[in-house]
């Protein structure tokens, strides 16, 4: 793109002219995609209780967020007068700004990538980190005690699972040998000891999926896991004093966050845009057709969880973090290295 640029601007102007499209590229549709998931969150919901859902606004129901959003644009944005009215405003943006700032290092497909930098796993792991921060200003600044609640559940929670979360990137980072997310998207062609295809899923890898894919429940604070959001106890939770667009930007940033979390199931355990199997005619299909496919699968799969499964109490979710997850992921990186040192390298 900035050679295209560079026929009519110098290479610099060209740079930033093609890097601000590239941003808006990735930004504007995934707003509208975070609009039709919070659709098809409701509608498997919906299903799964015997419910229709959001069958009024539009065809099928399809502008009802698109409605939701223009009424809580419309309505008034209230600062509590105790509140640090700083922070208490600067809180949904920081939540807004990093859950979009994840994605510029995410590839679509072979060569489709805003930044392909040597270390895209480590920055996806330090930006998903920094989404707590929001969550823990908005309790602050609110100046109320069941936000603060909530805002220290957000913290204890993080920690816990994103102690497992390395460990587990730690597995796939020895598998691929690589930090880049297309070399790890390669790194999966043709494995699974003959067994399965590697396209699809790593034999060897699979039972730190699983362990992954509900830790990624816990990082995004979804049910069973959504203690920081618990009606009975917390009121609403962080965002009990927000309305407005400051309210509206937590849920997308929650949501943009759920994309994400489903797009590294799809890359780092399912081969991104790599077709389900090695067979020919399915490489006529675009690989970013794959990769939106399974994310879809994923998402369906965050819903669903959140349709069937009872809420954790908090002394099981801390468990399940340190003294399930924690030993079991550190059992798997000795296993995965000691498998790779015996094969691979020949020790």
């Amino acid at each position: 793109m900035t050679e295209f640029f560079a026929q009519w601007l110098p290479y610099e102007w060209a740079w930033t002219v093609a890097t601000i499209c590239g941003v808006l590229l990735i930004a504007l549709p995934l707003m509208l995609a975070v609009a039709m998931i919070i659709y098809m969150d409701r509608k498997v919901w919906a299903a799964i209780n015997l419910r229709r859902g959001p069958n009024v606004v539009g065809p099928f129901g399809l502008l009802q967020s698109f409605a939701d959003g223009l009424k809580v644009f419309l309505q008034e944005t209230i600062v509590p007068s105790a509140a640090n009215k700083g922070i208490f405003i600067l809180a949904p943006i920081v939540t807004f700004t990093v859950a979009l700032a994840a994605w510029a290092v995410i590839p679509f497909d072979a060569g489709v990538v805003l930044a392909d930098i040597n270390v895209g796993l480590l920055y996806i792991l330090a930006i998903s980190s920094l989404s707590v921060y929001g969550i823990v200003m908005s309790g602050w600044a609110s100046n109320s005690k069941y936000p603060f609640f909530s805002a220290m559940r957000a913290a204890a929670q993080m920690i816990s699972y994103e102690v497992s979360i390395g460990f587990i990137l730690i597995c796939v980072v020895l598998w691929a040998g690589t930090f880049n997310l297309s070399d790890i998207v390669e790194a999966q062609r043709g494995h699974g000891f003959g067994i399965v295809n590697g396209y699809f899923f790593n034999l060897l890898l699979f039972p730190m999926w699983v362990v992954f894919f509900i830790s990624c429940l816990a990082e995004t604070q979804r049910v069973p896991f959504d203690l920081t959001e618990a009606e009975s106890e917390l009121v609403a939770g962080y965002q009990t004093e927000y309305s407005s667009m400051s309210f509206a930007l937590f849920w997308l940033g929650e949501y943009a966050n759920i994309l994400l979390m489903c797009t590294l199931n799809a890359i780092l355990f399912f081969g991104g845009w790599l077709p389900p199997i090695d067979w020919a005619p399915l490489y006529y299909v675009p690989g970013i057709v794959w990769l939106f496919g399974k994310i879809l699968f994923f998402f369906f799969m965050f819903s669903w969880v959140m349709a069937t499964v009872p809420r954790y109490r908090y002394d099981q979710l801390m468990r399940l973090g340190w003294k399930i997850f924690l030993p079991m992921s550190l059992i798997f990186v000795v296993l995965v290295s000691g498998y790779l040192m015996f094969t691979r390298y020949g020790a």
